[in-house]
């Protein structure tokens, strides 16, 4: 069985099974829907058996690779493999995007259609993660692209076009620069190769760094949705349906983190030297920012999107340290956002089925007829506050000392970066507690929005009147005067619980989840101390526009100091 191909046989069963479904006997989606829940089921069984019996988390290198030669004379090549980076992003993709498929079991418009793209999203989100050659990682990028865009357009609400065609615009724009960077590495040099073991030895001049490495944060900036490349972000998860918010806020955010990581810091290490400050200040903007406009959003995703982009400011903050638990704390906390970020909109998700608004100052007063949503969106919350004994406060904490410990950055650098993202995390609660106030227990005259069906029932369009922002995302479409305020169903409550499982998991013992990266972070951020040794006894006056310390005997002169 050693030589068995796991991981393409992880990302092709989705895709296959998707080709499958207009072959379904199916009238009514029922079939179709057990389906592509057993498709993803068996996909995540998959993953997690050939990690457990083939994946070794002490070694930092890629593991098992597997190689098929495509297109020989683009030196083009099929080469998939594994390392810490992957292993738990493959994971949380294949937790996430099963349980999204779940929870939009009420689908039943065009059901062959969305089960389709979401089982070719699930693979294309793999691919991502397990592409070795880069050429295959950009294919992969790029048809990650269009079932998000069709999900949106398809299933959204009523602004649900605008929001798709900017979504593809900026991520399709922007992913042109992973392609360029890629050509320009492979072809650097005397060999050509997208390979992403051999493009880490080859010497790139500075210049040319620093060049592949802005571009590259620009693709992964705007997937990340890092200032002020971020709009695209709210206005997509405003008008998704949520279980395809699950995916958006999830598994699509960590992409960008996952290519900050494995390109940018593994392939430009010395580029990373000049940009980290740059990430440690982008990232303390958008933890301000992110929360300060959570504070003006009445419709509840768009709050909940804004603090997706707050929390994402952790990231890179994380990845700026050049520290071993900065960078492993970028890790802990893309795993942790995915898991909680996805409980979230999917509870949201379950308070529209029964209110069919998402502006909360409509939703007063619901808590009292559905306890078990709001103590559940309760947990949720308190995850997302960096609680402790839940695994937002073990990533937030771990990125929080590997910044304040950097020997790297000058001591007041340090304290105007952690004090700003302290006030970040300050706002957090203040956004996230009178969002359950407004929704569970605020007065209002009106519990639910103004909207009447079309004569086209069949095509579940509506019309509003005076709420813009109702939706019917092809859950339940019902008129509100029929709309039932039940508590959560038991197909709900397993949902909310397999999230809820994990985060409280991961908050009281991170241990087995840092040990599946802790070896590759370790390994990168040898790298980046390595460069940046050699970098502080080359520079010892200018650094990015900054100034270092006047005297750089030390290997780890502290950058952004004072010359003395």
């Amino acid at each position: 069985m050693t030589d068995f191909p796991w991981l393409t046989s992880i990302v092709l069963l989705p895709l296959a099974a998707a080709l499958l479904i207009p072959l379904l006997p199916d009238k009514d989606g029922r079939i179709v829907r057990w389906y592509a829940l057993a498709v993803g089921l068996a996909d995540f069984v998959l993953m997690c058996f050939a990690f457990w019996t083939h994946y070794d988390p002490t070694v930092a290198d890629f593991q098992m690779v597997e190689t098929f030669r495509w297109m020989s004379q683009l030196g083009l090549s099929w080469t998939v493999s594994v390392d810490g980076l992957s292993v738990p992003l493959v994971l949380l993709a294949g937790f996430v995007t099963t349980l999204s498929m779940f929870a939009a079991w009420g689908v039943d418009r065009r059901p062959r259609l969305f089960y389709a793209l979401m089982l070719v999203l699930y693979a294309a989100q793999v691919g991502v993660f397990v592409a070795q050659d880069l050429l295959l990682f950009f294919i992969m990028w790029e048809v990650e692209l269009i079932p998000v865009y069709l999900l949106v357009c398809i299933w959204g609400g009523q602004n649900r076009r605008y929001a798709a065609m900017k979504f593809l615009m900026y991520t399709a724009i922007a992913s042109i620069f992973i392609l360029v960077a890629g050509l320009a590495m492979a072809f650097s040099g005397d060999t050509t190769t997208f390979d992403i073991a051999a493009l880490r030895l080859k010497d790139f001049s500075l210049p040319m760094e620093l060049l592949l490495y802005a571009g590259l944060l620009i693709s992964f900036g705007v997937k990340l949705a890092i200032f002020p490349m971020h709009t695209w972000l709210p206005d997509a998860h405003g008008e998704a349906s949520s279980p395809v918010s699950m995916i958006l806020a999830g598994v699509l955010l960590k992409m960008g983190g996952y290519g900050l990581i494995r390109l940018n810091m593994e392939l430009l290490p010395n580029a990373h030297v000049y940009f980290a400050p740059v990430l440690a200040i982008l990232g303390a903007v958008n933890i301000v920012y992110g929360a300060l406009n959570s504070f003006g959003q009445t419709n509840m995703k768009r709050r909940l999107a804004y603090s997706s982009i707050s929390h994402m400011g952790f990231v890179l903050l994380g990845i700026a340290s050049f520290t071993d638990i900065g960078v492993s704390g970028a890790m802990l906390q893309m795993i942790s956002h995915g898991l909680i970020a996805s409980m979230l909109f999917f509870l949201a998700g379950v308070t529209y089925d029964r209110t069919h608004t998402m502006m909360m100052d409509k939703m007063g007063g619901i808590g009292q007829v559905m306890p078990r949503v709001f103590a559940l969106f309760t947990a949720g919350a308190m995850a997302s506050l960096a609680l402790p004994g839940m695994s937002g406060f073990a990533g937030e904490i771990a990125v929080f000392m590997g910044m304040t410990t950097s020997d790297v950055y000058g001591s007041t650098f340090r304290t105007v970066t952690v004090f700003l993202s302290a006030v970040g995390l300050i706002l957090t609660p203040i956004y996230l507690l009178s969002m359950l106030r407004q929704v569970f227990f605020g007065t209002s005259a009106e519990l639910m929005c103004d909207v009447v069906p079309s004569c086209d029932l069949g095509d579940f369009e509506m019309k509003r009147q005076g709420n813009e922002e109702a939706a019917c995302f092809g859950t339940n479409c019902v008129l509100p005067a029929d709309a039932k305020f039940e508590d959560a169903k038991p197909r709900e409550l397993f949902i909310a619980v397999c999230f809820l499982a994990l985060i409280v998991a991961i908050g009281l013992y991170p241990k087995p989840a840092m040990q599946m990266y802790d070896a590759k972070t370790v390994a990168v951020n040898a790298q980046m101390q390595t460069s940046y040794q050699q970098f502080a006894l080359t520079h010892s006056s200018t650094y990015a526009g900054g100034l270092l310390d006047g005297v750089v005997s030390s290997a780890k002169a502290p950058v952004l100091g004072v010359v003395e």
